[in-house]
């Protein structure tokens, strides 16, 4: 009876009211721009016409030139201010194409700012972006991919909804170089490199519910190097910023204590296995100085998931120090959340993942909580086991890796939290 009423009154995800439109932020440079103010890209080329001959697109370069790349000319940039009105395309009241007066129509939207293609559903539903921070070697891109996979194979099937790329050259570029890899040979990618450009991998978590806005996911694989170098920072500083909510990855590798012991329990030398490691804190530092001082009182309130990766290394952990993880813990127990985020689960491992960062590096437990107001602790592992080699042999098992995901969709009032029944 207890259960019934406290069911009962269980506050649900309110459902989101549909606005005519939305503001835009690009998930390329992260600016935001409202509707009426994007630019269109030529769908043909006039070489006697200089408006619409082949031509440099500056604000497209500019942008590309921070990753020390740059494209060949383009088709002409169309603004739509000198377009007349009996000649501009709108899905409700969001402009999405126009037609030139050589008759010829383009719907490709380009971001004002950056001069990139902007998502065909921009402005028709809310941008929201997902960050997933941490420094080098933590892991970033193998997680992106093992979460991506699991959200399209699971997870969208447990909320009814799916999980698709948001177009085809995206879906290509994901299987050919993340997927394919690791969950059909196993092998583990190389580290990103962050003089190389870092194009995001935009996905769409659609519910079936037509009430509920879909879910736009812009996963930027920022290189870890430059989560502590300031100057490379800065570039990203926008996308942190104009996120909807945050992963924010932690190696158990980088906490030198945590790193000592399973060293000496897998028989590793010191060298090169703990070289590469920065600190947790040394990242949150450099957010600070980045975005969050500049928020108001200096913390920011985007939901940040804490997310403990490779979390199968913490059983080398069981027989030295107890105390740390115990052989029943919830780490090592794969969890499906389905319809809503089970709160029973949550909290165990949001208080036990919470206990153990702040018995094993507490300065940065002390950093979390001075300048991120609302987060939670998880501990995932995007493979179920160690790779040797940097190869995985068996089956790839991903454990809890969709369950931080999870909570941003319950912050983002898109779902419920609630007791299983």
């Amino acid at each position: 009876m207890l259960d019934f009423f406290k069911n009962l009154f269980e506050k649900k995800a309110p459902v989101k009211e549909r606005l005519p439109f939305y503001s835009i932020v690009c998930p390329y440079c992260f600016a935001k721009c409202e509707p009426s103010e994007v630019v269109f890209r030529a769908a043909h080329v006039k070489e006697n016409d200089d408006e619409f001959a082949l031509q440099e697109d500056e604000r497209l370069n500019e942008w590309r030139r921070k990753f020390r790349l740059a494209l060949p000319d383009m088709e002409a940039v169309i603004d739509p201010e000198f377009i007349p009105e009996d000649s501009r395309i709108y899905n409700g009241q969001v402009l999405v194409g126009v037609t030139d007066r050589y008759g010829v129509t383009t719907r490709r939207r380009l971001c004002p700012h950056c001069h990139n293609e902007l998502p065909i559903t921009a402005g028709q539903v809310p941008s929201n972006i997902i960050s997933i921070v941490g420094a080098s070697q933590v892991g970033k891109s193998v997680y992106m991919t093992s979460l991506i996979h699991t959200l399209q194979t699971e997870t969208a099937a447990h909320f009814d909804a799916a999980c698709m790329p948001l177009s085809a050259d995206i879906s290509r570029k994901f299987r050919h170089h993340y997927h394919e890899p690791i969950f059909e040979r196993g092998s583990m990618l190389q580290s990103t490199n962050p003089n190389e450009q870092q194009e995001p991998f935009i996905f769409q978590f659609v519910f079936k519910d037509e009430t509920k806005p879909p879910l736009l996911l812009v996963f930027f694989d920022v290189a870890g190097e430059g989560m502590v170098e300031r100057a490379y920072l800065d570039i990203y500083a926008s996308h942190i910023q104009n996120s909807s909510g945050i992963l924010f990855l932690v190696d158990p590798l980088q906490v030198r204590t945590i790193r000592d012991k399973i060293r000496l329990n897998l028989g590793e030398e010191e060298g090169e296995f703990a070289s590469r490691y920065d600190e947790p804190r040394e990242v949150v530092i450099s957010l600070y100085e980045n975005f969050i001082s500049h928020q108001q009182s200096g913390k920011t309130d985007i939901p940040t998931a804490i997310v403990l990766t490779k979390s199968d290394m913490l059983q080398h952990l069981q027989e030295e120090d107890s105390d740390y993880i115990q052989p029943n813990s919830n780490v090592f127990k794969d969890v499906r959340h389905r319809g809503y985020l089970d709160r029973t689960e949550f909290e165990n491992i949001n208080g036990e993942i919470r206990r153990f960062i702040e018995k094993v590096d507490r300065p940065f437990k002390d950093a979390v909580d001075v300048y991120f107001r609302n987060t939670a602790y998880f501990a995932v592992s995007a493979l179920g086991t160690n790779p040797v080699n940097r190869q995985v042999t068996g089956v790839i098992s991903p454990i809890r890796v969709d369950e931080p995901f999870i909570w941003l969709l319950n912050q983002l009032e898109y779902i419920d939290r609630r007791d299983a029944t």
